[in-house]
């Protein structure tokens, strides 16, 4: 639930903030108490900006994401936990682990 509406804020509701870079959300891992969840985006940057770049600029406005996804899970969930966000880097290393089997 949480991984489809964060995919959702990314796409509708964050375009001013991150630009046209496209971003995606991977997984999310929350811990048992539901106090930490751990979230895995995917970055393609667009418009010469870095993954790095746009990872700080998503943990810069980790309090208004919150806040975004309070509103729209707040009656289903007890506790909205606290976001961090991690960039997933499983697409390279597939490429890594193909190249390396290709020589």
């Amino acid at each position: 639930m949480i991984q489809q509406d964060m995919g959702d804020i990314f796409i509708r509701e964050m375009k001013p903030v991150l630009g046209t870079s496209l971003i995606t959300v991977t997984a999310v891992r929350i811990t048992p108490d539901l106090s930490i969840a751990r979230i895995y985006v995917s970055i393609m940057p667009l418009g010469g900006t870095t993954q790095d770049a746009l990872l700080a600029l998503i943990r810069e406005n980790t309090a208004d994401l919150r806040r975004r996804l309070g509103l729209r899970e707040g009656k289903q969930l007890r506790i909205i936990p606290q976001l961090e966000f991690y960039l997933d880097d499983t697409l390279d290393y597939i490429d890594n682990i193909n190249k390396l089997l290709k020589q």
